[in-house]
């Protein structure tokens, strides 16, 4: 075989070589494309840990206390932030005691839509929803009153944003394990029932003039961050002087 032929034979391996490695590559990335799209329908539900109970006084969907209660406070908070996990399990209760079972407060949980889902949806190019799925899931519970069981046990199995703690099985599940009747449960999901309005609520969040989770609006004055229990009782406290309710 002359060199030319040789050369020939080895440009024509190595052209092979590469359609191979080429193809190769392509079918990897279809699979774990696939894989994406595919795993989240069969991952595993997981541990679901009951929430321990936690009775709201005057509970009605997602307000608690006397509507006729001189201070409002609405409250915007997503499921996947942190902070409003922290204020659900540090001073929300103490709330509850001191200010909503007494008559003094009107307590509204609101959701803001899709927000952490959608930070993280910018910085990594992701289309997760597990923000507004979860908040919406709340809303269908609520029509069998149970809104605070299922948002207790939401935050009870939070275990950070965006890691499929919100997923669509493991909702299901949360509903199942308050006994709720899930033929009407899924109904709800998947009719979006409440979805527009968990896309008011952060609509109406925003024009409140909030930027971040959890935040607060008391009688018509915001506060941000989920502050110690100190700083709602000063907020409260001036609120019912200034509506001559002390």
């Amino acid at each position: 075989m002359s060199k030319r032929q040789e050369m020939r034979e080895k440009r024509t391996r190595q052209q092979r070589n590469n359609r191979i490695i080429a193809i190769s590559l392509i079918s990897l990335g279809a699979l774990a494309l696939a894989f994406l799209f595919i795993y989240p329908s069969i991952r595993p539900v997981g541990e679901v840990v009951a929430a321990e109970p936690n009775p709201r006084p005057q509970a009605n969907m997602n307000s608690m206390g006397d509507p006729n209660a001189p201070v409002k406070i609405v409250e915007y908070f997503d499921f996947q932030c942190p902070y409003c996990r922290v204020f659900w399990e540090d001073t929300e209760h103490r709330i509850v005691e001191e200010y909503i079972a007494t008559g003094k407060v009107y307590f509204i949980s609101r959701s803001m839509g899709n927000f952490v889902s959608d930070n993280i949806n910018q910085s990594l190019n992701t289309l997760n929803t597990e923000s507004e799925d979860a908040a919406h899931a709340a809303y269908c519970a609520g029509d069998e009153n149970k809104y605070w069981e299922y948002h207790d046990t939401i935050f009870t199995n939070w275990n950070g944003e965006n890691e499929g703690a919100f997923a669509r099985k493991r909702l299901d599940a949360f509903a199942e394990t308050l006994g709720l009747d899930m033929a009407a449960f899924k109904a709800c999901m998947d009719s979006n029932k409440y979805m527009d309005l968990v896309q008011q609520d952060a609509v109406d969040g925003i024009q409140a003039g909030v930027n971040g989770t959890p935040s607060f609006v008391i009688n018509g004055k915001l506060i941000e961050g989920a502050q110690p229990f100190s700083v709602f009782q000063q907020e409260i406290e001036a609120a019912l002087a200034a509506a001559g309710a002390n």
